[in-house]
């Protein structure tokens, strides 16, 4: 170890074989643009409700937040189950060993230097063997549309009264996946490649998320967030997205909710936006997608950054408290996983990285909730601004979904 490899996924396949195969707990993956590499793969680990990630890593973990019931704080909802997919409101595990991939090649990391277990590298070396599997039966039920519009608008009229000046007001399709939720990932993430995707599994239910944006990433002292906000279908001319005075503004009032969020706990002075509106393709879309970065100390724990920044500001409104109490109404259902946030922590990286260690999460939009019996969540939703226009709106979050739902339907 390190060694030449099949990709990411095909080697989730094989792990979930072996792990299934000898009863261990499977595998968690995280596969694009994760922690400095290109996948990082937990082989085994058993996650499971009520594990947020702990205030200084010492270990790895993985799991996922739900997005927060106003008032509910992340912590006040952890043993609650939600109503945004039946799925328990937090879930993590945490493990002693990972796989990275980087340039094409696997190493393993261990928090105590052990080297790679002689099951793993056999799994690797197998899981160019793995053929294709059948692709699962899926079916969706979209939303109904009048209720989002009269949502849409009640959010006009709380903007046109000053109450906010945007929020994001979300709906959800529901289906039936007949297949293992992991096969469903493993085919959809092949065939879109989104640059923050994740799997999960566990008694629970599982999680298959095809998000293309970053909440918080921390390495050492610095953290980054990469909100996305503005959206044309991937047919469009990307050139209309950048001159959108609707699409700019959505962005810019978050960008400057997310200096709000780390300016809590980061240097005084450090919080910057190293990059502001830039075009950039996801599946079945294109988004402007913003980074604002910060210096934080040592002191500043994983759960100092989640109470300055959770739930993520891309997925909340402007101002953050008032839109969610708002949004709590004017929606039909809680998000579930949905808008939450689902990665990694662990121990730093490089010898400088704080004894908080380092922290990778998106933004759980394009995601999957899957209970055991195979129900499916899928929450869609935008951002609305004074500009916006309720049938556009709609329509935003069918293309959204589109890469999605289009998939394994025959």
């Amino acid at each position: 170890m390190p060694q030449e490899v099949p990709g990411p996924l095909e080697v989730l396949g094989a792990l979930i074989e072996y792990t299934g195969a000898h009863r261990l707990p499977p595998p968690a993956a995280l596969v694009g643009d994760w922690w400095g590499a290109d996948a990082v793969i937990a082989p085994s680990i058993d996650i499971v409700a009520g594990h947020p990630p702990p205030p200084v890593a010492e270990r790895f973990w993985f799991g996922y937040l739900g997005f927060p019931q106003y008032p509910a704080t992340p912590a006040g909802a952890v043993d609650g189950v939600m109503d945004g997919g039946g799925l328990p409101a937090v879930a993590g595990g945490e493990t002693d060993g990972v796989l990275l991939l980087r340039d094409g090649r696997w190493e393993y990391r261990s928090v105590d230097g052990s080297p790679c277990p002689a099951w793993v590298s056999e799994c690797i070396a197998a899981a160019g063997s793995i053929g294709v599997p059948q692709p699962p039966r899926v079916r969706w039920t979209p939303p109904e549309r009048e209720p989002h519009l009269a949502a849409v608008e009640s959010c006009l009229e709380a903007i046109r009264a000053g109450e906010v000046y945007q929020a994001c007001v979300c709906t959800r399709f529901t289906g039936q996946i007949d297949g293992p939720p992991s096969v469903f990932y493993r085919l959809l993430a092949a065939a879109t490649v989104p640059a923050k995707s994740a799997f999960l599994q566990g008694e629970w239910g599982a999680v298959a998320s095809f998000s293309p944006e970053t909440f918080l990433r921390r390495t050492g002292g610095v953290v980054t967030s990469a909100p996305i906000k503005g959206t044309i279908p991937a047919t469009g001319d990307p050139a209309t997205l950048a001159a959108s005075e609707k699409d700019i503004a959505e962005n810019v009032m978050i960008v400057d909710l997310v200096r709000n969020d780390l300016g809590r706990v980061a240097d005084i002075g450090s919080v910057t936006v190293p990059a502001l509106l830039r075009i950039s393709p996801a599946p079945g879309v294109w988004h402007l997608v913003s980074t604002v970065a910060a210096e934080v100390g040592e002191h500043v724990t994983t759960i100092d950054l989640l109470d300055a920044a959770f739930p993520p500001a891309s997925v909340t409104g402007t101002p953050k408290l008032r839109a969610l109490s708002l949004l709590a109404g004017w929606e039909q259902h809680a998000r579930g996983v949905y808008c939450g946030a689902i990665g990694m922590s662990g121990p730093g990286q490089a010898s400088e990285s704080g004894p908080a260690g380092d922290l990778d999460l998106n933004v759980a939009i394009r995601t999957v909730a899957v209970t055991p019996g195979g129900s499916a969540v899928l929450g869609v939703g935008g951002g609305i601004t004074i500009d916006s226009d309720p049938g556009r709106e709609w329509q935003e979050c069918l293309d959204k979904a589109s890469s999605i739902v289009s998939a394994f339907t025959r």
